[in-house]
Parts: C-alpha cells; structure tokens; sequence
C-alpha cells in the first residue's frame, strides 16, 4: 500500500516462521493482485463491524438479480463450490433456485471501486470463513455504504425482515409475503379499524410530515392483546402488505438479553421508517425488562419506528410499559367478534353458496363467543359435510363445536387457577 509501512509482508516470509500468518497471508495478497491485474486499483482492506449482514444481504440480492452493478471478477479455489442450490415453498407449488455462491467468488462493484469476498481460510484445526471487504478509499467505501442501506431498504419492502434471539446472537432472515391480506379481510369494529389504519397510514406518508406539523415524536406504539385466534396476527398481515415500508418481526425467546434488544433495535434504526412487530411481548424475560424500558425511552431509539406489540395475556404486561408516553401509546383489545361481524366474515368465505339464509341465521345465533379461528373451523367442517353428503346437518355441527370451546375454555379456566397470574409472580414463569 501506498505510504503506508507494515513489520510483516507475505512476500517477506517463510511458511516456517508464521505459518497461520502465512496461509492467511498468502491467500489475500493473491486476491489483492488479482484486483490490481483486473481493475488497476491497489485496494484497502476494511474491518466492518455495523453493516456487514447488510453489505452481504445486498450483495447475495444484486446477484440473484443478475444487476448490472456487480461483476464476478473471478473463483478463488477451483475445487470449490460455484453454485448454491436451494427451493422456496409458496402456496402453490417447491421451487428449486440454482443462483451464485457468494462464498468462494471475488465480485467487484465498479460504480464504487468496492470488491468484496467470502472466503474459507484452511488451519491445521479446521477451517474458518472470513469477510473481506475492499475499496479504493474511504470515501468509496461510504458512498458504497449509503447505496447498501439505501438498496436494502428498496428491496425488503417486498419481505419481513425476522430477528430471532438466539443463544448465539440476533439469527436475522428475510421472508417473502407470500399471503397479502387485504384490509378489506380485516374484520374489526368499525372506529378500532378506522384509527389503527389512520395511524399507520400518516406515520408512513410523505415521511411523517404531520409529525413534523403537528410537533408530535416521530415515534409511535401500539398494543394488540385479546384471546388467541380473534385476528391480531392477520391485522399485523394487512398492515406488512398494505404499506410501502420495510416490516421487521422480532421473535423474544428464553435468549433474549440486553445484547439483542441492542442489536435488534440498532439494526432497524438503519431502515426507518418501518414498522416492528413484537409478537408475545409479555414473553419479555423478567431479567431484560427494564433494558427494554430504558431503549424504548432513549432520545433517539425509536426515531421513525412504528411498534405493533401483541399479546394473548394483558394481564402478564408490565404496567410500566403502558403508563409512560412514548412506549405503547395506544392498547386496543381485540374482541370475540359480534354477531354482526360472524356474519360479515362467514359471508366472505362464500358459506351462503353452502347454506340458506335460515341455516346462516342459525349459525350466526349458535356462535356466541367463538373466534375467528372457531368460525373458520365450523366453516371447513360445513364445506367438508356439504362436499361429501351435498347436505348440512348445522344444528350437529354447530354443537359439537360449541362442546370443544366449552372444554377449551374449562381447561383454560384450569390451567389459569395453577398457573402464576400477574406481573409480579410473572418472572418464576420465565
């Protein structure tokens, strides 16, 4: 490198003197001048320790779309992988996808005189992948940097973004929206409905422009919580595909430590504004809680994030979560339907080309109480009686699963009086 002076240089060494150097060593010095011979550019060499799973991501989505921003200089070991072959489930049908391997290939972007390469280093105990990452200088590397999060951005509006907590770390995956729910398949009181979506909708338009207006933070929380199977998962759907912005899941697990609610948190902060779902937040462990609090809380931490939390047990979230603005700023309960709305959404499944408006009636009046979830079991079970009898013995069918929920709710009931209730006995559950 130009100006600059080093103690140890692969080309001044022996393998006996510095052997691991020296594999190490010899490997990069071979990509660098390959570099040089390709692009006329004497390279540096960066450690990234913020954006790199983005740079990657990016990398590995650019390929697959055969852009024209990226070109494969060359393979570095002849004996290993080229190809990568994996399939995608969807809803129809196993695709099997055949695309570049990332690892084992030098690629090179020329709009930034930035080349990139996942490569295996070989040690006498095994082997070790490592990122290299080269650009021309430093402020190549940073218009790279900004057009990363910039594509990054662009290209997951189309997916979610997963963050699970594991024992190793924050695991993230980017999933495809495979099912777009449409609001119009949200079943919800009416004004509930209205707000939740109006509050979505002018946090996402023209860049929180009624924030600024209004001189409200550009930070916003919900709270979903209500018995299982009433439709809180599908509303979080209908807003993933009904916005144009990045949607991320995070998933809180018995792994979950103040080193993920940092990095979870840290690496949405890149994409805002987006929404981040926070399913089972009351799984929270007790141990990490007042770390979550305190981000939350931060001047900047939640700058353009909008959090959807859910929950199936209101009763087990912490109450300081709810009693200080900016947190969660609304709590909306997601009710049982009511008549009105079993009526609405056994209609949407099409069930009165099965049944008469008589028998729909008398569906509608057994259903006290049951969920969505229920509703949509009692409506497979008609379709599977009418597809094999051509006739539908409602009043049997409605019974037995009135019978089911009655037992579910007793054994819920149970299970309730044995378990621990409320925050404070909450941490012996976790």
């Amino acid at each position: 490198m130009k100006n600059m002076n080093f103690l140890f240089h692969t080309k001044d060494l022996d393998r006996t003197s510095l052997p691991y150097y020296y594999d190490y060593g010899k490997i990069v010095s071979v990509v660098q001048e390959k570099l040089l011979d390709e692009v006329g550019i004497d390279f540096q060499m960066f450690s990234d320790e913020d954006t790199s799973n983005e740079i990657w991501d990016i990398l590995e989505e650019d390929l697959k779309e055969q852009a024209s921003d990226v070109r494969l200089i060359c393979h570095i070991y002849k004996e290993g992988e080229t190809r990568t072959i994996s399939s995608n489930h969807n809803e129809k049908a196993m695709e099997f996808i055949v695309k570049p391997r990332i690892n084992n290939g030098l690629y090179y972007y020329p709009n930034y005189d930035v080349a990139l390469a996942k490569l295996i280093i070989y040690q006498s105990d095994g082997e070790m992948t490592r990122d290299f990452i080269f650009a021309k200088n430093d402020a190549c590397m940073v218009s790279f940097l900004k057009y990363v999060l910039k594509r990054k951005r662009d290209y997951i509006k189309n997916y979610v973004t997963v963050f699970t907590d594991t024992e190793e770390g924050v695991k993230t995956e980017i999933d495809s929206i495979t099912t777009l729910v449409k609001r119009e398949d949200v079943f919800l009181e009416d004004t509930m409905k209205r707000e939740i979506y109006r509050s979505i909708d002018e946090f996402f338009s023209e860049e929180g422009q009624f924030f600024k207006l209004y001189d409200i933070p550009y930070k916003r929380g919900i709270l979903l919580y209500g018995r299982p199977g009433n439709g809180k998962t599908t509303l979080v759907k209908s807003i993933a595909s009904s916005i144009h912005a990045p949607v991320a899941y995070w998933q809180i697990t018995e792994y979950t430590s103040s080193y993920t609610i940092k990095e979870v948190f840290k690496s949405v902060l890149k994409l805002t504004p987006l929404v981040l779902v926070i399913e089972d937040i009351d799984s929270m462990p007790a141990s990490v809680r007042s770390v979550f609090l305190n981000v939350l809380d931060g001047a900047t931490s939640k700058e353009g994030i909008f959090i959807i939390g859910t929950t199936n047990y209101p009763e087990k979230i912490d109450p300081a979560l709810m009693n200080r603005s900016g947190r969660f700023d609304r709590a909306y309960e997601i009710k049982v339907p009511t008549k009105e709305l079993r009526y609405q959404y056994l209609l949407s499944k099409k069930i009165d080309q099965i049944l008469s408006m008589e028998e729909l009636q008398e569906v509608i009046d057994s259903t006290k109480d049951f969920s969505y979830a229920q509703l949509n079991e009692l409506y497979t079970s008609i379709a599977l009686e009418w597809h094999y009898e051509q006739q539908v013995d409602v009043s049997r069918l409605c019974a037995e699963l009135k019978a089911i929920q009655q037992k579910q709710q007793k054994q819920e009931w149970e299970q309730a009086q044995a378990a621990s209730i409320g925050f404070s006995n909450f941490d012996d559950e976790y």
